[in-house]
């Protein structure tokens, strides 16, 4: 393991090409190169399984993989072999293809919570089509967002009631109201605030934070008593959680769900799913006004379709989710335990499930610091570890988490001395990293 960090002169002349021609220098602002320490921020070769090579030649094991979405590992063999056989058949026909026939079978197989199933290439098409709907079948204009939640689409309903809401119109953000997660008196009140205006209930149903026992259920009945409809954000919960959903693994069904992230393995697919009765406003064999449901010319892809149906067999079969589980909490341990030995314990933390593990890097205050996350990360990339989280990937091996977790006992080393120095601005290396959703560049 080297511990110097990595020279990367060919990532940062790609950086400055993407910058002069992409907005962002990404096309997802989560993996911009202002998220990662200056002068740090590899622009990837390739990847196969749970390892990454940057155009530098620096090779890292890789957590948080596509934003979360690649969850087999990078060129799973099982999913890639199910897209090179439709490669050779077409992908986007005139007419839907058998393929959307087999893959809509395997997800209602796999998440028998839903009726029916539409899919699309993104969760942004998803989730605003679930709003859509709500606010047709209920003739409501509001929309109730877990506030607590970090990202639902990149559309204005949502965009609004973040600091980067520039060219959204007020009008349009005042329709968004929010509530927090874990309260169902306060969601309760804002319902009643705004009776008879609400067309849906929307979050993720667990995040870094398990729900409070009878929490998830406690909103189905709100939901049914005020009239909304309950929309579960499944894009990460679904397969880490349970290959059904964390609405199997809890025992709540809400009306409308949405998966995607894992579901392609990296390949651009997802899926707005639940009751037949609603989602039939979508279709034709109804005798009401139609919703403008879901309509893309990609979304069916034939490739994209049988990565997915690979992916749900492949959990399934293998047990993927147990495994996911089975490495982070291996990762947990092995993080904690090296954060306490070097006396960082309580400011180095690994929050979430152990199959979605984030960590906080606090100061000495113990608040949240994006100059000590600078630090971390600065360290971790010096050890071959490019981690803007610590969500797993199956591919993962023991050496990994091993070689992991000794990376991190390093990095605390120096995170104690920046702590007992009451400033980690030495061992930043320049500028700080940035948190995504902020009103200036």
């Amino acid at each position: 393991m080297n511990a110097e960090e990595p020279s990367l002169p060919r990532s940062r002349q790609a950086n400055e090409r993407l910058h002069a021609m992409v907005p962002g220098g990404a096309h997802t602002y989560a993996k911009g190169d202002d998220q990662y320490p200056e002068n740090l921020a590899p622009v990837i070769s390739r990847g196969s399984g749970a390892h990454v090579w940057d155009i530098d030649g620096n090779r890292y094991i890789e957590y948080g993989s596509g934003l979360r979405s690649v969850s087999l590992g990078h060129a799973h063999p099982r999913v890639t072999e199910a897209v090179r056989r439709e490669l050779d058949r077409g992908s986007n026909f005139v007419r839907p293809s058998i393929v959307e026939v087999e893959a809509a079978e395997r997800f209602l197989a796999t998440v028998p919570t839903a009726e029916m199933v539409k899919f699309a290439k993104n969760g942004s098409d998803a989730t605003t089509a679930a709003v859509r709907l709500a606010r047709a079948v209920t003739g409501r204009p509001r929309v109730a967002v877990c506030a607590d939640h970090p990202f639902f689409s990149v559309d204005d309903w949502f965009i609004g009631t973040t600091p980067m809401s520039a060219g959204v119109p007020a009008a349009t953000d005042e329709l968004t109201v929010t509530f927090p997660y874990g309260d169902l008196a306060a969601t309760e009140e804002l319902l009643t605030r705004y009776r008879d205006e609400v067309a849906c209930l929307i979050l993720e149903p667990a995040t870094h934070t398990e729900p409070p026992p009878g929490y998830l259920a406690g909103l189905r009945e709100l939901a049914d008593r005020h009239g909304c409809v309950l929309v579960f954000d499944e894009m990460i919960t679904g397969f880490r959680w349970s290959e059904a959903g964390a609405q199997s693994l809890y025992g709540v069904v809400p009306d409308l769900s949405t998966f995607g992230k894992a579901l392609g393995n990296g390949f651009a697919v997802a899926a707005l799913a639940g009751r037949r009765e609603l989602m039939e406003r979508g279709g034709l064999r109804h005798p009401g006004e139609r919703v403008f449901l879901l309509s893309t010319t990609h979304g069916a892809e034939t490739h994209a379709l049988a990565a997915a149906m690979a992916v749900q067999a492949t959990y399934v079969e293998e047990g993927v989710t147990a495994r996911l589980h089975a490495l982070g909490e291996r990762l947990a341990a092995g993080v904690r335990e090296a954060a306490a030995g070097m006396g960082v314990g309580e400011h180095v933390v690994v929050r979430g499930r152990a199959s979605n593990l984030v960590f906080a890097t606090l100061d000495e205050d113990r608040q949240p610091s994006q100059r000590y996350r600078t630090l971390f990360l600065r360290r971790l990339l010096a050890g071959g570890v490019l981690a803007p989280s610590f969500v797993v990937s199956g591919a993962l091996s023991d050496a990994d988490i091993d070689q992991t977790v000794d990376v991190v006992a390093q990095a605390c080393a120096v995170y104690r001395k920046a702590l007992d120095a009451a400033d980690p601005t030495p061992w930043m290396g320049g500028r700080a990293v940035k948190p995504v959703f902020r009103r200036l560049a």
